[in-house]
């Protein structure tokens, strides 16, 4: 096969491999579950993100979107098809856009993570909103919902990737 025809690189198609690997094995690292689905881990999204900033966009993206097809098949949470897509492909597929941000990580990360929100939010909204208690809103109940738990993964990941990037190990990964 001609090399320059290859969209990735077996070294980068390895990294995909491991990066997505261990962002699953750290999503089982539950600090708490909701019951409609959604939890606080381990730091899951990081290594996600973290690979979104060192490779890009295109990487981030193919990685991202990957892990949510792979948060499907180990767990889903299916109510209507139109809502997988959004609660997996695209939901965690938004993470890769923190590779657009390759010089302003925590902008990056922020953005990624409010993506993943956004694609949950209307999904709660549409999906969910049977869930919602009597006279409430779908779109607050959705907000609450969803940023309840989003919000704490986006401190614990923006406070991991800082502590990444200080780090002297790492220093040549980002």
């Amino acid at each position: 096969m001609n090399t320059s025809k290859r969209k990735f690189s077996t070294k980068i198609l390895a990294e995909i491999v491991v990066f997505v690997s261990l962002a699953t094995v750290l999503s089982y690292i539950k600090i708490f579950s909701l019951p409609q689905g959604g939890s606080v881990t381990a730091a899951s999204m990081v290594p996600i993100l973290w690979l979104a900033l060192r490779r890009g966009p295109k990487v981030g993206l193919f990685a991202a979107t990957l892990y949510g097809v792979v948060q499907f098949a180990l767990g889903p949470y299916i109510f209507h098809p139109a809502q997988v897509l959004l609660d997996y492909p695209v939901a965690f597929g938004l993470l890769g856009v923190a590779g657009f941000f390759q010089k302003r990580p925590f902008i990056g990360v922020t953005l990624g993570i409010v993506g993943r929100f956004v694609a949950h939010f209307f999904s709660g909204i549409i999906f969910f909103a049977i869930y919602a208690p009597e006279g409430m809103h779908p779109a607050i109940y959705s907000a609450v919902y969803n940023g309840g738990y989003l919000l704490v993964e986006l401190v614990i990941s923006v406070y991991v990737i800082y502590l990444l990037r200080k780090s002297k190990v790492l220093k040549i990964y980002l």
